[in-house]
């Protein structure tokens, strides 16, 4: 299994939101990671063949997906970064509706929302209607909903916005272990979302791809960047202006900066063990 896109590319009038960007993604965890804005929703849009792209084709097993219509969106689950809900709707009925939408027959539609809403956690409250649900709580129906065709391909545009820790943890194993033999596409700009199941991290800026690689391949190249230096607390303000600081710590008079730089930022610092949070704030620390 394969999809693949080639020079895919978004402008709307003259910004360009996604630039000319390839990838062949088979069967694994893809994490797309970069700061708001960076064009991760145009694109995952775009895959979904929901917007059409200024130039550029994407392919699912060598077919291009806007000729296969209705056979490309039963091998797709989508989970859009605000999905859209009937408030007055239990989520039972909820995920009813979008199996009739999917052309679930009826019988297999209710085995599979009562294992999914098991598996999200949601079963006691199967019967409740959603507008008496948490942020967390939607967000959770609104992946079932993505997983209800057991799709090939699901694409999920920040699916742990609204999650607790161990909610979050939660949906890190249900995607880990659904990729077995699947191709899931995470948006994100939670760093530490990619870090736990991604087999590949896609780094997206100002529309285009500018790192590629596995987590421990990201983080050697933020090595040799990443600093420590003790300072006086009533100086740590004054470093926070003339460089990138990822952390504080306090540690009685005086305060530990964890810093992000090219260079060694004065004669006392102390080099550290990189880390994929260090390599996300030196591409976007203005951003962050």
């Amino acid at each position: 299994m394969e999809l693949s896109f080639d020079r895919l590319t978004k402008h709307y009038g003259h910004k360009i939101a996604v630039d000319c960007v390839s990838a062949t993604l088979t069967p694994g965890v893809y994490g797309l990671l970069g700061a708001n804005g960076a064009g991760k929703t145009t694109l995952m849009r775009m895959l979904c063949a929901i917007l059409e792209p200024t130039s550029g084709e994407v392919f699912f097993n060598g077919e291009e997906v806007t000729g296969m219509g209705a056979a490309y969106r039963n091998v797709l689950g989508y989970l859009p970064q605000d999905f859209g809900y009937y408030p007055n709707y239990t989520a039972a009925e909820f995920l009813s509706y979008i199996a009739t939408l999917k052309g679930i027959p009826r019988d297999m539609a209710q085995r599979r929302i009562r294992d999914l809403l098991n598996t999200v956690g949601l079963l006691g409250a199967a019967k409740k209607k959603l507008r008496t649900f948490s942020g967390g709580m939607k967000q959770r129906v609104g992946i079932a909903q993505a997983l209800l065709n057991d799709p090939q391909v699901l694409i999920l545009d920040e699916p742990t916005a609204g999650l607790d820790p161990k909610e979050r943890v939660h949906l890190r194993n249900l995607l880990a272990d659904y990729a077995g033999d699947k191709i899931v596409i995470l948006s994100t700009h939670i760093v530490s979302d990619v870090e736990a199941i991604a087999d590949q991290v896609l780094v997206m800026k100002n529309g285009r791809f500018i790192l590629r690689g596995t987590v421990p391949e990201l983080v050697r190249r933020a090595s040799g960047k990443v600093w420590e230096l003790t300072v006086p607390a009533a100086k740590a303000r004054a470093w926070e202006k003339r460089v990138a600081v990822a952390n504080f710590r306090h540690e009685g008079e005086y305060v530990v900066l964890r810093i992000i730089s090219d260079q060694r930022p004065a004669e006392q610092a102390v080099p550290c063990q990189a880390t994929m949070e260090d390599l996300y704030l030196y591409h976007f620390g203005e951003e962050a």
